[in-house]
């Protein structure tokens, strides 16, 4: 079921979004060379902590998982798309990081994601980012009052291939409120004007996720959470939360960059 926030609620939800922004850029500023992803995991649980609020990630356990998620951040490297665990690895020249985080404050949750390279990058690697972000940047756009789900996927979908970049199957955005996943799903590819119409007080997480090689597979990892490619190319994944209003698509996750 689908449900509508009152401008209060998107208000409330701004509020936890504001702490999600805030650690996403806490993590960005501490990734270096050498630095764990363990460390940037305790970073970012820093800052839930002092705001007062929780993390939906940590001991969340779909169906599809064999344990409960042990952190409070995503941190996927590399070839990992989403859902890597952050663990003891220590960040090497060149890396390509992705860092997902939520927060849950007063009832309300807030999402986003970042991807960014450690140390000196690779060109290649800053267009995929750039290109992800320019995927996000079209899904925002298009979640005004009167288009559909559709037009957001469409919208997303649209960058990644013109860019030549692949788009995982299955894979994508989500309705969220009181809880970290709700209805309507949110795909990062669709057909224009179809699906759920948008309607004032629908708040939605936006989140392309781009494999690199131009192939769309890929497989979990044996630790049952990450997702990794299957032609063993970078992956990006980026996220706002966003709440669909009359005046237009208001970020609640929106941060000031690192």
């Amino acid at each position: 079921m689908v449900e509508l926030k009152t401008d209060t609620s998107i208000d409330a939800m701004h509020e936890a979004g504001q702490v999600v922004a805030r650690a996403l850029t806490a993590v960005r500023r501490a990734a270096d060379v050498g630095v764990s992803l363990r460390e940037l995991d305790e970073v970012a649980h820093d800052v839930l902590r002092e705001a007062g609020a929780t993390s939906p990630f940590l001991g969340y356990k779909p169906s599809f998982a064999p344990t409960p998620f042990p952190a409070v951040i995503c941190a996927s490297v590399n070839d990992a798309i989403v859902h890597g665990i952050p663990t003891g690895y220590r960040l090497r020249d060149g890396d390509l990081l992705s860092v997902d985080c939520g927060a849950e404050l007063g009832g309300w949750v807030g999402d986003s994601a970042i991807s960014f390279v450690v140390g000196r990058p690779r060109a290649a690697d800053l267009r995929l980012v750039e290109t992800a972000e320019h995927a996000l940047a079209a899904g925002i756009e298009a979640a005004v009052v009167g288009n559909r789900i559709g037009d957001i996927a469409h919208a997303i979908g649209s960058v990644c291939r013109a860019a030549g970049y692949g788009v995982p199957d299955g894979f994508g955005g989500h309705g969220i409120g009181r809880r970290m996943h709700e209805d309507p799903a949110v795909p990062n590819e669709g057909r224009p004007g179809r699906g759920l119409p948008l309607r004032p007080g629908l708040v939605v997480a936006i989140e392309p996720m781009l494999i690199a090689g131009g192939t769309d597979g890929f497989h979990a990892a044996p630790d049952g959470w990450t997702l990794r490619t299957n032609d063993g190319t970078r992956a990006a994944h980026v996220e706002h939360t966003v709440a669909i209003t009359e005046s237009g698509p208001r970020v609640l996750t929106a941060r000031e960059e690192a």
